[in-house]
């Protein structure tokens, strides 16, 4: 344990607090705590035995014992302490920023600094079950992939009190909550990237029984879209992809990826993996739930709580390879989202937002160079006027 990073975490949400114990059951250090009162810092630092608590960034970022920096704060906070932990030298996972141009920056701080880990937080890339069904598709299970069927129903995704959940503009919505780490996954398990999509957003929850008065929400609480990934020309090539997300559901949460090929199909319900080729009478089951010892969480469905797990024994795995602390060995890491790959999934995010707004497909653009810095002012004077 003497090779692997001191950790210092960022937030007190459901993400931070699941974190905490699986970076001290695989052996890593929890040297500091970030919240964003002091108060907050302090009950869940006493909560998990974290021995030094702040709602001062630098103090965290500046902390000598302080390695490695996992950030999962909301999302208009993200891109200011990514790129400054990159700048002190720390080693950054992190989770998506709230816009385009954020991720920008974040990917420029990466660029310029290669030698340090700076990976996204989207778990789902670790699940066993996701695991598995990429080797899968690489070795061919399904033939010549066609088509992706994504669904995920469950409870609101609203803070108790009026926040960043609320918030469109600040990346509240299941499409950017969820609907990014999908984006991800599916790029993950094709090889391809969306060149076009189409999406239809709705905010079926305007207001709540702690939400009223002057205040409405304005993130979506139900998404639809479609992807075309791949082969943008002839438009019958590439793989159709369809996602689907609910947050109006009352009961169970339900997590279902499908991928359909030419010789068959593959499906994870959850964190399972079904199978089944053409011919065949009844789908198999390919690799099971498994035992979960780890911490129970009710905020944080089983699938990303099981990929967070395997990501931080990924993580371990990588650390430990070196003698010195803050080095570390891709390999274990290989799977693990980039900066650049944020980028990508935030640029689809604003692309389905924007074909929401006009009813048309929209092509999905990555940028090359920061925009002008007035440009989200000029974005939301246009959206007022509209």
């Amino acid at each position: 344990a003497a090779m692997l990073p001191g950790v210092g975490v960022f937030g007190t949400g459901s993400t931070a607090r699941a974190l905490v114990p699986l970076l001290k059951a695989e052996g890593f250090e929890v040297r500091a705590l970030w919240g964003q009162s002091d108060e907050e810092a302090r009950c869940l630092a006493e909560e998990l035995g974290i021995p030094f608590h702040t709602s001062r960034s630098d103090d965290v970022l500046l902390h000598q014992d302080v390695d490695l920096v996992c950030i999962y704060i909301p999302p208009s906070m993200t891109r200011q302490i990514a790129v400054k932990a990159l700048g002190i030298g720390k080693n950054v996972v992190c989770e998506k920023a709230a816009t385009a141009v954020d991720s920008f920056k974040m990917v420029t701080a990466a660029r310029y600094y290669p030698q340090l880990l700076s990976i996204m937080g989207n778990t789902l890339r670790f699940l066993p079950a996701f695991v598995a069904m990429h080797r899968l598709l690489a070795e061919g299970y399904v033939g010549e992939v066609q088509v992706c069927d994504v669904r995920v129903y469950g409870p609101s995704l609203l803070d108790r009190c009026y926040g960043w959940t609320c918030e469109e503009l600040m990346g509240g919505g299941g499409l950017h909550t969820v609907g990014s780490a999908i984006i991800d996954l599916l790029s993950f398990l094709t090889g391809a990237r969306a060149s076009r999509v189409h999406g239809l957003l709705r905010t079926f929850v305007q207001q709540n029984g702690s939400i009223r008065g002057i205040r409405r929400i304005t993130s979506d609480d139900f998404c639809f879209f479609q992807m075309l990934m791949g082969g943008a020309s002839p438009p019958s090539s590439g793989v159709c992809c369809t996602v689907m997300l609910n947050f109006n559901m009352p009961g169970s949460f339900v997590h279902e990826v499908m991928v359909v090929g030419s010789f068959g199909r593959l499906v994870v319900k959850g964190t399972e993996l079904y199978g089944q080729r053409h011919g065949s009478k009844r789908e198999e089951l390919l690799l099971g739930q498994g035992e979960w010892a780890g911490p129970e969480s009710t905020d944080t469905p089983l699938p990303h709580l099981q990929g967070l797990s395997s990501m931080v024994k990924a993580l371990r795995q990588a650390f430990q390879a070196h003698e010195e602390r803050r080095s570390w060995a891709r390999g274990p890491v290989a799977a693990a989202p980039t900066f650049e790959d944020g980028l990508y999934v935030q640029t689809v995010v604003e692309a389905v937002k924007r074909s929401s707004c006009s009813g048309e497909w929209e092509c999905v653009e990555v940028m090359s160079q920061e925009p002008d810095p007035n440009h989200n002012l000029c974005e939301a004077l246009q959206r007022n006027r509209n």
